[in-house]
């Protein structure tokens, strides 16, 4: 195959077929591996030509494309991290020096909310974009989704690039995309309402948001089982990778529950998915290369062990990303799968971060974020906690923060405070928090590591206590 490769729109498997390229997905992995190697020396070449970032990167570390002769020279290049892609942003922005298409060929621009400082854009090409959908179509009809499907999509379209690239693979696969949305107040009600309607036979969202739906439509007296959705797939959180999660999501709906996803900087950010016989994800290692990386030595861990997720475009031509450090864990296996494929797979999942960001609701929230927006407000007192909760199916977000006593003495200025932070909270972290002003000394001080997140979601104490 040429590179970059050149996908023809109109290909469809046949009906009955279980692969989409079955003579890639079920391929000797050796064999594999030498075309992998062939992409990353293709990739690293196009990027050592177009990207200082990379270009600096490589030379401060004595390397250079010529050097990659096999995929043990690939793990001597240095990973890469958000925070160096930030500041590359940030001292050549708007896309940082790591474009590598002229600007004007960009067609899309999506990003970070930029909780932790300085928004992240994702610049994708025109064709990149046909590449990606074409790799989620056929993801997508690994999981089982065919053109006859039509596909409800309970999530936010804005900068967030799940929903797009979800509805970029549908629409190339040739099934009917309904783009309802979410975040929108009253927006819930009028989705179940659409989905008694249209019955559509597949949704995609966040397993917070699914579970969400269900608990909203039998408080209205509707079964969710009515709504005759055959397949539920998710991205955004790891939910839908927990066993007790998806039992519940699967009880409620009478579909199958499928996890996908690995990070939106790495769009086709579903090379990581379950197929339909769905015994963890399968990394489609033709289309991003995955290794999994000790946490602390940055080497590569043996199948049976835990990692953290280093990520390689092999079809990306704006912005490649080139062993790019996840902070996620994940354990992988190279046992076969039932459905025939020869990808090594993730069988619980992305299921814990090495840092200590937290997702709500779909969001990537930072406590960094939070202290930012606390410590900023005169109102505030020394201390403060960050709590996640659930209250029945959706993740709450509780921040206990202490009030200066000038403020507790004026009337009514405790109100005005907690709306002020609220609004500021939402929106600098992109999601709705309760706040909860609390007396000056109340809460516990030490000398030592202040525990201020705590997380109480009861669908992750099965994951933790293992």
């Amino acid at each position: 195959m040429s590179w970059p490769p050149e996908y023809d729109d109109r290909y469809l498997p046949a009906p009955g077929s279980r692969y989409w390229f079955p003579e890639r997905e079920c391929q000797d992995p050796e064999a594999r591996d030498a075309e992998i190697l062939r992409k990353i020396q293709a990739t690293m070449a196009w990027a050592w030509e177009r990207a200082p970032f990379y270009r600096k990167k490589w030379q401060d570390a004595g390397l250079e494309p010529g050097d990659i002769k096999g995929l043990d020279d690939f793990r001597k290049v240095p990973v890469v991290t958000k925070q160096e892609l930030r500041e590359d942003q940030a001292a050549d922005p708007p896309l940082g020096s790591y474009l590598c298409i002229p600007r004007e060929e960009v067609r899309r621009i999506h990003g970070t909310s930029g909780t932790t400082g300085k928004p992240t854009a994702f610049a994708i090409g025109r064709d990149d974009w046909r590449r990606i959908a074409n790799a989620h179509a056929r993801i997508m009809w690994g999981f089982g989704l065919r053109p006859s499907d039509t596909v409800f999509f309970g999530s936010f379209f804005s900068l967030y690039l799940g929903g797009w690239g979800a509805l970029a693979g549908v629409e190339r696969l040739g099934a009917t995309a309904f783009p309802f949305g979410a975040g929108v107040p009253g927006q819930t009600l009028m989705a179940l309402r659409w989905l008694r309607e249209m019955r559509p036979s597949a949704f995609y969202g966040t397993p917070s948001y699914g579970l969400y739906v269900a608990e909203k439509a039998r408080q209205e007296g509707i079964d969710p089982r009515e709504f005759g959705l055959r397949i539920l797939f998710f991205s955004g959180e790891p939910g839908a990778g927990i066993p007790s999660t998806k039992r519940r999501i699967e009880e409620a709906y009478d579909g199958v529950c499928v996890d996908t996803g690995s990070m939106a900087e790495m769009t086709p950010w579903m090379t990581n998915a379950e197929c339909e016989v769905r015994s963890g994800m399968h990394l489609w290692q033709d289309i991003v290369y995955t290794e999994l990386l000790h946490p602390e030595r940055q080497t590569l861990v043996g199948f049976g062990e835990e990692g953290v997720p280093v990520y390689t475009h092999l079809e990306r031509t704006s912005q490649p990303m080139i062993r790019l450090w996840s902070g996620d864990l994940a354990t992988w296996t190279d046992e076969p799968c039932e459905c025939g494929r020869t990808y090594p797979r993730l069988p619980r999942g992305i299921y814990g971060r090495v840092d200590d960001m937290f997702i709500v609701r779909g969001e990537n929230v930072y406590p960094s974020a939070v202290e930012e927006v606390l410590r900023a407000s005169r109102g505030c007192g020394e201390e403060y906690r960050i709590i996640v909760s659930r209250t029945e199916a959706m993740d709450e977000l509780v921040i206990q923060a202490e009030f200066r006593p000038e403020v507790g003495a004026r009337p009514g200025a405790l109100d005005a405070l907690r709306t002020d932070i609220e609004a500021r909270l939402r929106a600098v972290i992109g999601v709705r928090a309760t706040v909860q002003l609390v007396s000056p000394g109340q809460l516990e001080r030490t000398e030592f590591k202040a525990r201020r997140v705590i997380d109480n979601r009861d669908l992750f104490r099965e994951l933790t206590t293992r």
